[in-house]
């Protein structure tokens, strides 16, 4: 029997093949490379995922212990590979939340979903509690609160701005108002501003987008149910159509002086956003543009219900009023990702996993990576092959160009269960890899990573 499945026909999807966590923390040096390395990519690539230990079977995939796996590059060599769990106050067996007052300790959370740099701190995230710090070899230093600044969760999912350099994020609340709170951070990571956003309901607020001018929030029909979350059933959100679908605006441009900032509303059709891929504005500002992956719903009966995930835009005309919707493509993707020097700013290109049209299941076989022209319309396909699954495409850039440069992904093969390190090259996504590191165990299937260059 597998040791990977185990008793493969009782276990859930999270707790099998390569989703299974792995137990040991391991370190590898001087790692083979088939081809060739770049040697201006210089720096740590990093990934986060749930990895819950031995014995341990959480109520949903989201709800496993965070791990970081890493592989350090430098002049085209693979120094090293390592994995390290985030040493959190819940994988020493802590709780976060009392039943008795309803209380949360923030400084205990998971830090299972991203992993991100930002005024030199390395940040482990998760979106139910606050950041732990990380160090460049992926010691865990411990839980912040920005110094003081905040007091409400901190999503997975902070947006630096391309041309200032600040951090914006959210938190959201579940028992209490207000639901949600925005924060931006400077480019030093000092918080300057905070503001409440008000929603009726406590909802989850996976991600979020910046253009230039605006921050924008998606009020959406997932939905806290505190009946679950006291009698331990599961997780502890659903589908809940009645709530309506909305998108919220507010204006960069008014914050910083210390007055909270309205936000202004708009109805959507109804539907589900996890990941957000860019926002920008046109029109001399009136119109603000939003690309994400859209899910026709969520949960909706069940804990475990995904529904396909496709690229739609969004256009919000501040001088009417009106809202347009548009799906982009027909094919199903998932974690998508950007030049993060386009965050707020129109992009032309973006790339996210997906599968071939004969595998469409991408939560079962992510067999490659898919570059959209979003200028052209046009799309190509990275095959990894039968039996291989890519996770989130990292792009790095070499040049100014927006596709000049490289994405990274962890890389894993069902035939030998095994994982390696692939580089391809952005600008040619129908090449061959440029480099494949062989790692020395499994990499499961993950969230979401960074590149951590050396220019720190």
């Amino acid at each position: 029997m597998s040791t990977i499945d185990g008793p493969a026909t009782k276990r859930p999807f999270y707790m099998r093949g390569n989703y299974a966590p792995v137990q040991k923390e391991v370190m590898a040096v001087d790692l083979p490379v088939v081809g060739e390395l770049p040697r201006d990519l210089n720096g740590r690539f990093f990934r986060n995922g749930a990895n819950p230990p031995d014995g341990v079977t959480p109520s949903h995939w989201f709800d496993g212990d965070g791990m970081l796996h890493g592989i350090r590059l430098r002049d085209g060599n693979a120094d090293w590979y390592r994995n390290r769990w985030v040493r959190t106050k819940l994988l020493a067996g802590e709780q976060r939340f009392d039943p008795d007052t309803f209380d949360f300790d923030l400084s205990a959370g998971r830090a299972n979903t991203h992993v991100l740099r930002h005024a030199g701190r390395i940040l482990a995230l998760e979106e139910g509690s606050f950041p732990h710090e990380v160090s460049p070899d992926l010691d865990t230093l411990g839980p912040t609160d920005f110094e003081g600044a905040v007091t409400t969760p901190v999503t997975a999912h902070p947006h630096v701005c391309a041309e200032t350099g600040e951090m914006h994020f959210f938190g959201y609340g579940l028992v209490s108002e207000p639901y949600v709170t925005y924060y931006v951070a400077d480019s030093g990571g000092q918080v300057i501003h905070s503001q409440p956003i008000g929603t009726p309901t406590p909802v989850m607020m996976h991600d979020f987008a910046i253009s230039r001018n605006h921050a924008i929030f998606m009020d959406l029909p997932v939905v806290f149910d505190l009946d679950v979350a006291l009698g331990g059933g599961g997780m502890p959100f659903c589908w809940r159509p009645d709530n309506g679908s909305r998108v919220g605006l507010v204006d960069r441009r008014k914050i910083g002086n210390g007055v909270p900032v309205e936000t202004r509303w708009f109805d959507i059709d109804s539907c589900y956003v996890f990941h957000i891929v860019n926002a920008w504005d046109e029109e001399n500002g009136n119109v603000v543009v939003l690309d994400a992956g859209r899910h026709r719903s969520m949960w909706d009966g069940s804990p475990d219900a995904f529904e396909p995930c496709y690229l739609w835009r969004w256009r919000f005309d501040l001088r009417t009023g009106a809202v347009s919707e548009e799906q982009l493509d027909d094919m199903e993707h998932a974690f998508p990702r950007i030049d993060d020097r386009r965050t707020g700013l129109a992009n032309r290109y973006s790339w996210a996993v997906t599968s071939r049209p004969d595998e469409p299941q991408i939560i079962d076989a992510a067999t490659g990576v898919v570059k959209y022209d979003l200028t052209s319309g046009s799309s190509t396909f990275h095959d990894f092959g039968v039996g291989r699954s890519a996770s989130e495409p990292v792009f790095v850039p070499s040049d100014a160009g927006e596709d000049d440069g490289w994405i990274l992904s962890f890389v894993y093969d069902k035939t030998d269960q095994t994982s390696q390190f692939v580089v391809l090259d952005a600008a040619d996504m129908a090449a061959a890899p440029l480099a494949t590191i062989a790692l020395p165990q499994r990499v499961p299937h993950g969230f979401h990573g960074s590149w951590i260059g050396d220019e720190y």
